[in-house]
Protein backbone atom coordinates (compact mmCIF):
# COMPACT_ATOMS: atom_id res chain seq x y z
CA UNK A 1 0.00 0.00 0.00
CA UNK A 2 1.02 3.67 -0.69
CA UNK A 3 1.53 6.05 1.83
CA UNK A 4 -1.05 8.70 1.91
CA UNK A 5 0.15 12.04 0.53
CA UNK A 6 -1.01 15.81 1.52
CA UNK A 7 -3.26 15.47 -1.58
CA UNK A 8 -5.40 12.90 -0.28
CA UNK A 9 -6.00 14.43 3.07
CA UNK A 10 -8.71 16.61 3.35
CA UNK A 11 -8.33 20.09 3.68
CA UNK A 12 -8.71 21.71 7.19
CA UNK A 13 -11.77 23.58 7.55
CA UNK A 14 -11.40 27.47 8.30
CA UNK A 15 -11.52 28.20 11.89
CA UNK A 16 -15.13 29.64 12.81
CA UNK A 17 -14.73 33.36 13.31
CA UNK A 18 -17.12 35.37 15.75
CA UNK A 19 -18.77 38.16 14.73
CA UNK A 20 -17.32 41.53 15.43
CA UNK A 21 -18.67 43.79 18.08
CA UNK A 22 -19.16 46.07 15.00
CA UNK A 23 -20.98 44.32 12.66
CA UNK A 24 -23.43 42.82 15.62
CA UNK A 25 -24.07 46.48 16.63
CA UNK A 26 -24.85 47.29 12.81
CA UNK A 27 -27.22 44.74 12.64
CA UNK A 28 -28.68 45.30 15.77
CA UNK A 29 -28.88 49.02 14.72
CA UNK A 30 -30.74 47.85 10.82
CA UNK A 31 -33.25 46.05 12.78
CA UNK A 32 -34.35 48.76 15.34
CA UNK A 33 -34.35 51.16 12.10
CA UNK A 34 -36.37 48.75 9.69
CA UNK A 35 -38.95 48.26 12.99
CA UNK A 36 -39.26 51.91 13.63
CA UNK A 37 -39.69 52.30 9.51
CA UNK A 38 -42.85 49.78 9.71
CA UNK A 39 -44.13 51.79 12.98
CA UNK A 40 -44.24 54.98 10.99
CA UNK A 41 -45.77 53.25 7.82
CA UNK A 42 -48.65 51.54 10.26
CA UNK A 43 -49.53 55.03 12.43
CA UNK A 44 -51.58 56.01 10.29
CA UNK A 45 -53.20 53.40 9.14
CA UNK A 46 -54.17 52.30 12.35
CA UNK A 47 -54.80 56.12 13.73
CA UNK A 48 -57.51 56.43 10.54
CA UNK A 49 -58.93 52.86 11.28
CA UNK A 50 -59.40 53.45 14.96
CA UNK A 51 -61.09 57.15 14.35
CA UNK A 52 -63.33 56.06 11.37
CA UNK A 53 -65.12 52.93 13.37
CA UNK A 54 -65.10 54.64 16.93
CA UNK A 55 -66.49 57.83 15.19
CA UNK A 56 -69.00 55.36 12.94
CA UNK A 57 -69.32 52.06 13.82
CA UNK A 58 -72.17 53.08 16.50
CA UNK A 59 -74.47 53.66 12.99
CA UNK A 60 -74.06 50.21 11.17
CA UNK A 61 -75.50 48.30 13.96
CA UNK A 62 -78.62 49.77 13.26
CA UNK A 63 -80.80 47.69 11.05
CA UNK A 64 -82.40 50.00 9.30
CA UNK A 65 -79.12 51.38 8.31
CA UNK A 66 -78.80 48.33 5.70
CA UNK A 67 -82.80 48.64 4.75
CA UNK A 68 -83.63 51.70 4.10
CA UNK A 69 -82.24 54.45 1.97
CA UNK A 70 -82.63 58.19 2.52
CA UNK A 71 -85.60 59.16 0.80
CA UNK A 72 -87.98 62.13 1.91
CA UNK A 73 -85.60 62.87 4.87
CA UNK A 74 -84.16 66.58 4.85
CA UNK A 75 -80.49 67.09 5.39
CA UNK A 76 -80.71 67.67 9.09
CA UNK A 77 -83.02 64.89 10.26
CA UNK A 78 -81.03 61.93 11.50
CA UNK A 79 -82.17 58.16 10.68
CA UNK A 80 -82.80 56.28 7.35
CA UNK A 81 -80.34 54.25 5.93
CA UNK A 82 -77.45 53.69 2.93
CA UNK A 83 -79.55 50.96 1.31
CA UNK A 84 -79.47 52.60 -1.79
CA UNK A 85 -75.30 53.50 -1.94
CA UNK A 86 -74.67 49.84 -1.62
CA UNK A 87 -77.13 48.96 -4.29
CA UNK A 88 -75.20 51.66 -6.19
CA UNK A 89 -71.65 50.42 -5.31
CA UNK A 90 -71.95 46.87 -6.10
CA UNK A 91 -73.85 47.48 -9.25
CA UNK A 92 -71.20 49.71 -10.42
CA UNK A 93 -68.08 47.43 -8.98
CA UNK A 94 -69.80 44.44 -10.78
CA UNK A 95 -70.22 45.72 -14.38
CA UNK A 96 -66.87 47.41 -13.95
CA UNK A 97 -65.68 43.57 -13.35
CA UNK A 98 -68.16 42.11 -15.64
CA UNK A 99 -66.54 44.13 -18.48
CA UNK A 100 -62.93 44.32 -17.22
CA UNK A 101 -62.01 40.88 -15.87
CA UNK A 102 -62.41 38.88 -19.55
CA UNK A 103 -60.59 41.77 -21.19
CA UNK A 104 -57.98 41.74 -18.96
CA UNK A 105 -56.82 38.29 -18.46
CA UNK A 106 -57.19 37.50 -21.91
CA UNK A 107 -54.49 40.07 -22.53
CA UNK A 108 -52.32 38.80 -20.22
CA UNK A 109 -52.94 35.11 -22.19
CA UNK A 110 -51.61 36.67 -24.89
CA UNK A 111 -48.26 38.75 -23.34
CA UNK A 112 -47.53 35.45 -21.97
CA UNK A 113 -48.62 32.81 -23.89
CA UNK A 114 -48.69 34.07 -27.73
CA UNK A 115 -47.00 37.73 -27.85
CA UNK A 116 -43.18 37.18 -26.66
CA UNK A 117 -41.11 39.83 -28.65
CA UNK A 118 -43.29 41.01 -30.93
CA UNK A 119 -44.44 44.74 -31.80
CA UNK A 120 -47.93 44.32 -30.12
CA UNK A 121 -47.25 42.39 -27.24
CA UNK A 122 -44.69 45.74 -26.65
CA UNK A 123 -47.27 48.28 -27.71
CA UNK A 124 -50.07 46.33 -25.31
CA UNK A 125 -47.31 46.07 -22.30
CA UNK A 126 -46.55 50.23 -23.24
CA UNK A 127 -50.54 51.00 -23.22
CA UNK A 128 -51.11 49.06 -19.79
CA UNK A 129 -48.17 50.62 -18.28
CA UNK A 130 -49.45 54.00 -18.73
CA UNK A 131 -53.00 52.59 -17.59
CA UNK A 132 -51.69 51.42 -14.42
CA UNK A 133 -50.36 55.31 -14.01
CA UNK A 134 -53.84 57.25 -15.12
CA UNK A 135 -55.44 59.24 -12.01
CA UNK A 136 -59.13 58.58 -11.53
CA UNK A 137 -60.01 61.96 -12.39
CA UNK A 138 -58.20 61.52 -15.94
CA UNK A 139 -60.20 58.14 -16.56
CA UNK A 140 -63.79 59.74 -15.59
CA UNK A 141 -62.80 63.03 -17.97
CA UNK A 142 -62.19 60.88 -20.67
CA UNK A 143 -65.11 58.62 -20.21
CA UNK A 144 -67.21 62.27 -19.89
CA UNK A 145 -65.90 63.79 -23.09
CA UNK A 146 -66.05 60.02 -25.46
CA UNK A 147 -69.59 58.94 -23.41
CA UNK A 148 -71.70 62.23 -22.94
CA UNK A 149 -70.01 64.93 -24.98
CA UNK A 150 -68.89 62.49 -28.20
CA UNK A 151 -72.06 60.14 -28.14
CA UNK A 152 -74.58 62.30 -26.13
CA UNK A 153 -75.54 59.49 -23.87
CA UNK A 154 -76.66 60.36 -20.34
CA UNK A 155 -74.52 60.31 -17.05
CA UNK A 156 -75.61 57.03 -15.57
CA UNK A 157 -73.72 54.43 -13.39
CA UNK A 158 -72.49 52.57 -16.46
CA UNK A 159 -70.53 55.61 -17.48
CA UNK A 160 -69.00 54.92 -14.20
CA UNK A 161 -68.18 51.27 -14.63
CA UNK A 162 -66.82 52.46 -17.89
CA UNK A 163 -64.09 54.71 -16.04
CA UNK A 164 -63.69 51.84 -13.17
CA UNK A 165 -62.96 49.73 -16.21
CA UNK A 166 -59.67 51.66 -17.39
CA UNK A 167 -58.40 51.47 -13.89
CA UNK A 168 -59.31 47.81 -13.42
CA UNK A 169 -57.52 46.23 -16.52
CA UNK A 170 -54.17 47.37 -15.67
CA UNK A 171 -54.05 45.85 -11.89
CA UNK A 172 -55.88 42.65 -13.61
CA UNK A 173 -53.74 42.56 -16.49
CA UNK A 174 -50.06 42.69 -14.27
CA UNK A 175 -51.39 40.54 -11.62
CA UNK A 176 -52.57 38.17 -14.16
CA UNK A 177 -49.30 38.24 -16.06
CA UNK A 178 -47.15 37.68 -13.32
CA UNK A 179 -48.74 34.76 -12.19
CA UNK A 180 -49.05 32.82 -15.89
CA UNK A 181 -45.21 33.27 -16.39
CA UNK A 182 -44.77 31.13 -13.26
CA UNK A 183 -46.56 28.25 -14.25
CA UNK A 184 -43.48 25.76 -14.94
CA UNK A 185 -43.01 25.15 -18.76
CA UNK A 186 -42.98 21.63 -17.96
CA UNK A 187 -46.48 21.37 -17.85
CA UNK A 188 -46.96 23.19 -21.14
CA UNK A 189 -44.66 21.11 -22.82
CA UNK A 190 -46.25 17.52 -21.73
CA UNK A 191 -49.83 18.67 -22.98
CA UNK A 192 -47.75 19.80 -26.35
CA UNK A 193 -46.18 15.94 -26.21
CA UNK A 194 -49.45 14.43 -25.51
CA UNK A 195 -50.60 16.13 -28.76
CA UNK A 196 -53.18 18.89 -26.96
CA UNK A 197 -53.50 22.06 -28.67
CA UNK A 198 -52.17 25.43 -27.20
CA UNK A 199 -55.40 27.47 -26.74
CA UNK A 200 -56.84 24.07 -24.97
CA UNK A 201 -53.61 23.76 -23.03
CA UNK A 202 -54.31 27.10 -22.06
CA UNK A 203 -57.84 26.75 -21.10
CA UNK A 204 -57.18 23.07 -18.93
CA UNK A 205 -53.89 23.26 -17.48
CA UNK A 206 -52.33 26.95 -17.66
CA UNK A 207 -55.31 28.70 -16.05
CA UNK A 208 -56.42 26.58 -13.87
CA UNK A 209 -52.90 26.20 -11.88
CA UNK A 210 -52.83 30.19 -11.94
CA UNK A 211 -56.61 30.62 -10.97
CA UNK A 212 -56.08 31.16 -7.07
CA UNK A 213 -53.50 33.98 -7.59
CA UNK A 214 -55.97 35.22 -10.04
CA UNK A 215 -58.94 35.35 -8.06
CA UNK A 216 -56.87 36.94 -5.45
CA UNK A 217 -55.73 39.83 -7.79
CA UNK A 218 -59.19 40.45 -9.02
CA UNK A 219 -60.81 40.81 -5.65
CA UNK A 220 -58.05 43.62 -5.00
CA UNK A 221 -58.86 45.09 -7.58
CA UNK A 222 -62.82 45.07 -7.52
CA UNK A 223 -62.52 46.23 -3.72
CA UNK A 224 -59.83 48.85 -4.97
CA UNK A 225 -62.46 50.34 -7.69
CA UNK A 226 -65.26 50.42 -5.22
CA UNK A 227 -63.50 53.52 -2.87
CA UNK A 228 -62.78 55.68 -6.15
CA UNK A 229 -64.60 59.13 -5.97
CA UNK A 230 -63.93 61.14 -9.05
CA UNK A 231 -65.83 58.76 -11.59
CA UNK A 232 -68.89 59.57 -9.49
CA UNK A 233 -68.49 62.91 -9.09
CA UNK A 234 -68.10 63.46 -13.05
CA UNK A 235 -70.16 60.31 -14.51
CA UNK A 236 -73.44 59.95 -12.10
CA UNK A 237 -75.64 62.38 -10.25
CA UNK A 238 -76.42 61.53 -6.39
CA UNK A 239 -79.93 60.21 -5.71
CA UNK A 240 -81.25 59.37 -2.45
CA UNK A 241 -83.78 56.84 -3.71
CA UNK A 242 -82.96 52.83 -4.47
CA UNK A 243 -81.94 53.09 -8.12
CA UNK A 244 -81.47 49.46 -9.51
CA UNK A 245 -81.15 50.40 -13.96
CA UNK A 246 -77.16 50.94 -14.58
CA UNK A 247 -78.10 52.70 -17.59
CA UNK A 248 -80.69 55.65 -17.05
CA UNK A 249 -81.33 57.98 -14.08
CA UNK A 250 -78.73 59.03 -11.16
CA UNK A 251 -77.49 56.39 -8.64
CA UNK A 252 -76.26 56.61 -5.26
CA UNK A 253 -72.47 54.99 -4.02
CA UNK A 254 -70.97 54.91 -0.66
CA UNK A 255 -68.32 57.44 -1.85
CA UNK A 256 -71.01 59.82 -3.81
CA UNK A 257 -72.82 59.81 -0.74
CA UNK A 258 -70.11 60.34 2.01
CA UNK A 259 -69.03 63.64 -0.44
CA UNK A 260 -73.42 64.95 -0.77
CA UNK A 261 -73.50 64.50 2.71
CA UNK A 262 -70.67 66.37 4.27
CA UNK A 263 -71.45 69.08 1.98
CA UNK A 264 -74.38 69.59 3.92
CA UNK A 265 -72.16 70.70 6.73
CA UNK A 266 -75.09 69.27 9.28
CA UNK A 267 -74.98 66.76 12.32
CA UNK A 268 -77.35 64.21 10.44
CA UNK A 269 -74.76 64.84 7.41
CA UNK A 270 -72.07 64.13 9.32
CA UNK A 271 -72.78 60.74 11.06
CA UNK A 272 -74.09 59.45 7.78
CA UNK A 273 -70.46 60.13 6.43
CA UNK A 274 -68.83 58.84 9.12
CA UNK A 275 -71.30 55.92 8.79
CA UNK A 276 -70.94 55.57 5.22
CA UNK A 277 -67.03 54.58 5.63
CA UNK A 278 -67.37 52.14 8.14
CA UNK A 279 -69.91 50.18 5.63
CA UNK A 280 -67.29 51.09 2.67
CA UNK A 281 -64.35 49.48 4.71
CA UNK A 282 -66.50 46.31 5.84
CA UNK A 283 -67.87 45.70 2.05
CA UNK A 284 -64.29 45.95 1.08
CA UNK A 285 -63.11 43.71 3.60
CA UNK A 286 -65.82 41.00 3.11
CA UNK A 287 -64.92 41.20 -1.12
CA UNK A 288 -61.12 40.65 -0.14
CA UNK A 289 -62.57 37.22 2.44
CA UNK A 290 -64.31 36.26 0.05
CA UNK A 291 -61.52 36.46 -2.69
CA UNK A 292 -59.16 34.50 0.19
CA UNK A 293 -61.71 31.89 -0.05
CA UNK A 294 -62.39 30.91 -3.20
CA UNK A 295 -58.48 31.50 -3.94
CA UNK A 296 -58.29 28.53 -1.43
CA UNK A 297 -60.99 26.40 -2.61
CA UNK A 298 -59.23 26.69 -6.41
CA UNK A 299 -56.00 25.89 -5.58
CA UNK A 300 -57.45 22.56 -3.26
CA UNK A 301 -59.31 21.60 -6.41
CA UNK A 302 -56.21 21.72 -8.78
CA UNK A 303 -53.60 19.49 -5.91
Amino acid sequence: MTAATDLDRPASMPAFQEISPGRRFKNQLATVLVGLAFLAALAPLVWLLVTVLVKGLKYVFSLDWWQKSLAGLTPRQFGGGVYHAIIGTLIEGLVCAVIAVPIAIMVAVYLVEYGKGSRLARAVTFTVDILSGVPSIVAALFVYALWVTTFGLPRSAFAVALALVLLMIPVVVRTTEELLKIVPDELREAAYALGVPKWKTIVKIVIPTALSGIVTGISLAIARVMGETAPVLVLVGYNPFINNDPFEGNMASLPLLMTNERLTTTAAGEARVWGAAVTLILIITVFNLLGSLISRLTSLKTK
